[in-house]
């Protein structure tokens, strides 16, 4: 029986996008800030790592699928924050978003890393964004690490 499990070693050559959105900004702000201290201290330089910022979590599958079909990252990370409101929206941008990102992923064969928080209330995403629940842009950050190396093992 064979065992596949990957780690956060990657090739140097791997570059990363970290596709973020503008919306919320001082969440989506930390979150990057996160992603990018994670890779980095995990051996991904800057100039292995791509900043793309879009307007909102809405806008993030159609740019993930172009950066996707361009096959030039390893893993592309993505970053936002929906926070529910007084109508159905929040409803509609999170969930949407999130499929979006998971047909780009299965689509193109890249890791996709779903990091868009969708939140009640902003002390919600304050407690995901460096607070009490740790950073969420780090976690997504290592998960993309340990995407790379496993599919990098498998047949």
């Amino acid at each position: 029986m064979s065992h596949y499990e990957g780690d956060l070693r990657t090739p140097e050559s791997a570059r990363f996008a970290i596709l973020a959105s503008r919306w919320n900004a001082r969440i989506t702000d930390t979150l990057v800030a996160g992603a990018r201290q994670s890779l980095a201290g995990n051996g991904i330089t800057e100039a292995n790592i791509d900043v793309i910022r879009v307007p909102g979590a809405w806008e993030l599958p159609l740019v993930a699928a172009r950066l996707a079909a361009a096959h030039e990252h390893a893993a592309i990370l993505t970053l936002g924050c929906v926070i529910r409101g007084d109508t159905r929206h929040y409803e509609h941008v999170a969930d949407r978003c999130a499929e979006g990102l998971m047909r780009v992923q299965l689509d193109f064969g890249v890791p996709v890393l779903n990091g868009v928080l969708a939140v009640e209330r902003v002390e919600d995403a304050e407690a995901r964004a460096g607070g009490s629940h740790g950073n969420k842009g780090e976690e997504v950050a290592l998960a993309a690490l340990e995407m790379v190396n496993l599919l990098e093992q498998l047949p």
